[in-house]
């Protein structure tokens, strides 16, 4: 049996949102539960729950020369899923910056190729903007098989990109900041980190759920190393918690040094000036729990993050 639900444990970018919950294990089972209902009203498909990537792409793929080859090409391949838009000014951004990393990524030998999957609100549009593009794309006129996708990932803004491994298992839903980050391509295929320094590029993460972020008095380079040692190996044993129940992790991790985006953060969130702080923000909750001590210990990040995950923790206002 699945529960239909929306409850503050799920996070939300937009309203109204649909999540199908599986009743008996608490998993999420479908995040875009409106795409559900509007493809499959009469439920043939149910409990709809995730499928292959393989078989949710099955089918010719275009290429900008209006050649087709069938999507049994991208075994054995890394793949990047792009949910993308022309009329979206920050999908043509990343486009160019994508492009680039794309070739770099095959001139090194690696078998990876990106699937695009339009947003585009005409044929037209998606073949103007396609024409930019060195990689393969969903027919426009496949609408089914774009929304699949999209129901496949819960797709709730653009630009997305989707990293796969070549058995089609997710590696990250974070390729636009990685991209971003690495336009070398030194890190591909891109396996989360356990802790980020928290930077410009990466703070749309900040949305993406509740975050760990320890600020400390830090303003050169290298000074962030000996935060991040602290609390990586907490969330190292996260992930590995998680990934061992094909999970999405709850809390992502990051440190903060003294800077101009940590500054807005703490004025956006309200934050006392104090370093370290060691916070909890849920941007979606509009909430933030804070641990203002004078040391903090791997011990005390660890209480921290088990009460939070335990909703031991109240919660403040942002």
């Amino acid at each position: 049996f699945f529960l239909f639900y929306l409850v503050s444990r799920v996070s939300f970018k937009h309203i109204p949102s649909l999540v199908f919950v599986d009743a008996a294990t608490g998993k999420v089972v479908c995040r875009n539960g409106l795409l559900v209902v509007r493809d499959d009203p009469k439920g043939l498909e149910f409990p709809w729950g995730p499928k292959p990537f393989a078989e949710v792409v099955a089918g010719p793929l275009l290429r900008n020369n209006r050649q087709t080859t069938d999507s049994s090409s991208l075994e054995g391949h890394y793949v990047g899923v792009y949910f993308s838009a022309h009329w979206c000014p920050p999908c043509r951004s990343l486009t160019r910056v994508l492009v680039e990393s794309y070739r770099t990524v095959k001139e090194s030998g690696q078998k990876f190729e990106i699937v695009f999957v339009s947003a585009d609100r005409s044929e037209e549009s998606f073949m103007q903007y396609f024409s930019e593009m060195p990689w393969l794309a969903v027919p426009y006129s496949d609408e089914a098989r774009r929304s699949r996708l999209n129901r496949l990932y819960g797709i709730q803004g653009i630009p997305t990109l989707i990293l796969l491994d070549a058995e089609g298992h997710m590696i990250t839903r974070q390729g636009r900041v990685e991209v971003l980050n690495d336009p070398e391509c030194r890190l591909f295929p891109w396996h989360p980190r356990p802790v980020l320094e928290l930077s410009e590029s990466n703070a749309v993460q900040l949305h993406e759920g509740p975050c760990l972020v320890l600020f400390v008095d830090a303003e050169e380079e290298g000074e962030l190393e000996p935060a991040k040692e602290l609390i990586q190996p907490i969330a190292e044993k996260l992930m590995a918690k998680y990934k061992a129940k094909e999970e999405e992790m709850p809390l992502l991790f990051f440190v903060a040094g003294e800077d101009d985006m940590s500054d807005s953060l703490r004025d956006y969130t309200n934050l006392p000036e104090a370093a370290p702080l060691l916070t909890i923000l849920d941007m979606s909750a509009r909430a933030k729990y804070v641990r203002d001590v004078e040391e903090i210990t791997p011990a005390e990040v660890e209480q921290f993050v088990g009460d939070f995950l335990a909703e031991k923790l109240k919660p403040e206002p942002i």
